[in-house]
């Protein structure tokens, strides 16, 4: 596999345009953006880049989509087929498309092969498969009294995703979302947006109609807003910053008053108690749960919690399995960490990493920018230890490949620690300890909760937070309820 991997290595990319009806074109100002590669720096290609004008075309052509009932009134037995037909399509060309979005957002080809197109086409087939048995409700009422409830598509969506794993997660709503009868509008990062214009042709080869799936290139300051504010969007689906998430908010109100559904930040405790079944094991999980993809995942476990008695050698252990993983070229299927996704980014996680030592972290490995004669864009796995809760870095989300150690003292002060946040996406808990499992799990104010692993949850769970880490549920069939309308038929008899 190798050797095919090194033979795209340098693939020609072609500019990129918008999709709007079902047909490739450029923006109509003609700007573009550069696509450079966080493997080396280097420009791979272009981006249409989307005005306001453009969005709103893309947004009358998914609603009059919609309206024609071309994909909206079908069957679900002839959605589930396309959508079938599409998972078939992503799987047959997997490594082609894997290659293609590590080139533009610097994820580690042995992950991203499994978790960007393997998990959309699996996401793909997993709502296809669910469409056709969702059914309708008849409500208990009196005997003259027929009472329906009807579910019915919301009409058109507008999905933006972020760069760590655009397939994924983009998969993750635009697959309910056209499973249910809508109309889609996808945003894709300006710095991860080859892999999904790719998964947008093969949907309209697979039969999806013109009109019914639509992607917008461009900045989030523009083509993002002008899908908050436009008029014919119904639902957005967003994963991404608070900050944004805000601001989409506020487009509703000014606006129709779309609903909004946000996957926003995490900072998720990784709590391990001194009773762990297997500390080596937790030590691996821990470092992997924050290092692979180098921290760019919603849900790394970015704040280790250690019970005080075992504290420092727990952290010896993470810190030498962190300074023994294997970071570079994230098209080397060795490699186990990559290449972050932009050099903003890339200064951003290192001057967390500062500031932390400045308020009196202890730097036990990493803290800085490696492999810099690759021109690319890489981070040595951090690992800071006596990080208090109070300190920036245990606070904010970095989003890179940072670790922040802090002991507890017993499991109140876990959970209190744990809690102390303004998030709450994801966490974990290590014991042996049955109860104490249990009385975790009720306790962690977090939308997903491990329990002696991290990572790992499939679609048949649901992924969502609370706090100000969002609202709605990504995965399982309660996905679906994002993207349908109830509507009641009272019959008199």
């Amino acid at each position: 596999m190798q050797n095919e991997i090194n033979a795209m290595r340098g693939d020609h990319i072609p500019p990129q345009g918008l999709l709007v009806d079902g047909k490739f074109r450029s923006a109509l100002s003609g700007q573009e953006l550069d696509v450079l590669s966080p493997l080396d720096g280097t420009r791979l290609t272009t981006l249409a880049d989307a005005g306001r004008e453009d969005v709103n075309l893309a947004c009358q052509s998914a609603r009059a989509a919609f309206e024609a009932g071309v994909w909206s009134r079908t069957a679900p037995a002839h959605r589930k087929k396309v959508l079938l037909k599409l998972a078939d399509l992503i799987e047959k060309e997997a490594l082609k498309i894997a290659v293609l979005g590590v080139r533009d957002n610097g994820t580690e080809i042995a992950m991203a092969l499994k978790a960007e197109p393997m998990s959309a086409a699996s996401t793909f087939r997993y709502y296809a498969e669910l469409i056709d048995k969702t059914y309708g409700e008849i409500a208990p009422t009196q005997s003259d009294v027929l009472a329906l409830v009807h579910r019915h598509p919301v009409g058109v969506v507008a999905v933006i995703v972020p760069w760590n794993f655009p397939l994924m997660i983009g998969a993750w709503k635009i697959a309910p979302a056209l499973a249910a009868g809508n109309s889609v509008v996808l945003k894709p990062a300006e710095t991860a947006s080859l892999t999904l214009l790719r998964i947008a042709e093969l949907a309209l080869e697979a039969g999806v109609p013109p009109g019914v799936f639509n992607v917008v290139t461009g900045q989030g300051a523009v083509a993002g807003e002008a899908l908050g504010l436009s008029m014919d969007v119904d639902v957005m689906a967003f994963t991404g910053s608070g900050g944004v998430g805000r601001k989409l908010l506020e487009y509703s109100a000014h606006s129709n008053l779309k609903r909004v559904y946000l996957e926003l930040g995490g900072k998720s405790p990784n709590i391990v108690f001194a009773d762990a079944p297997d500390l080596d094991k937790a030590a691996k999980v821990a470092a992997y749960g924050i290092f692979r993809n180098s921290g760019q995942v919603c849900i790394a476990g970015s704040r280790l919690l250690v019970e005080a008695s075992i504290a420092d050698q727990f952290a010896d252990k993470v810190a030498a399995i962190a300074a023994s993983m294997k970071v570079g070229d994230p098209l080397d299927l060795t490699t186990e960490a990559g290449a972050l996704n932009s050099e903003t980014h890339l200064d951003r996680s290192l001057g967390f990493a500062a500031r932390a030592q400045m308020e009196g972290a202890e730097l036990l490995t990493g803290g800085s920018r490696i492999l810099q004669e690759t021109g690319g864009w890489f981070m040595a796995p951090t690992v800071l230890s006596n990080v208090r809760p109070e300190m920036e870095v245990s606070r904010n989300e970095v989003f890179g490949p940072v670790l922040a150690i802090t002991p507890f003292t017993d499991e109140a002060d876990a959970i209190r620690v744990a809690n102390g946040t303004d998030f709450g996406l994801a966490s974990a808990v290590w014991t042996s300890n049955l109860s104490r499992a249990h009385r975790m799990v009720e306790s962690l104010r977090t939308g997903l909760v491990h329990v002696n692993t991290y990572g790992g949850s499939d679609l048949t769970v649901p992924l969502g937070g609370v706090k100000q880490s969002g609202n709605g549920h990504d995965k399982s069939p309660h996905a679906l309820d994002k993207y349908l309308d109830l509507k009641t038929a009272w019959i008199q008899l």
